[in-house]
């Protein structure tokens, strides 16, 4: 069974961001995406999105590897939601190798020509409830 569009686009994106070709990273996404940088921090339209990226990248030492383990896609009509498990290591201040999981929720919308761009990127996932609760408790 071949794998949906949607987890081939997901991984190319993520080769894409570990090679650093932010151009072709822009690729991916719909002109209106938005991309959730950080809980209450979002990156609207793919010239935010890339500058964001490259301060991830600057964050993260140039180090940052991105891949995803368990996925689920599931589609209507032209918008799919991408569910997964996104892996990531990097190398931390001291130099020591670090990794995070994340559990992913991605939004894609078909474009005119069939290709699939992704219209919200969020890596937190169901966390920013988390951290939104985090915030009015205060």
């Amino acid at each position: 069974m071949s794998s949906h569009p949607v987890k081939q686009v997901i991984e190319a994106a993520d080769r894409a961001i570990g090679a650093e070709d932010f151009d072709s990273l822009m690729d991916f996404y719909a002109d209106d995406a938005i991309l959730v940088v950080m809980p209450g921090v979002l990156a609207r339209g793919k010239a935010e999105i890339r500058s964001a990226f490259v301060r991830i990248a600057e964050y993260f030492g140039h180090s940052i590897v991105v891949k995803q383990g368990e996925m689920i896609v599931i589609e209507g009509g032209d918008t799919a939601l991408a569910i997964c498990e996104t892996l990531l290591d990097f190398v931390e201040k001291n130099g020591s190798m670090a990794s995070a999981a994340r559990r992913a929720t991605y939004v894609f919308r078909k474009g005119a020509a069939g290709e699939w761009l992704c219209v919200i990127d969020n890596s937190y996932g169901t966390e920013l409830l988390r951290a939104e609760r985090g915030a009015d408790a205060v």
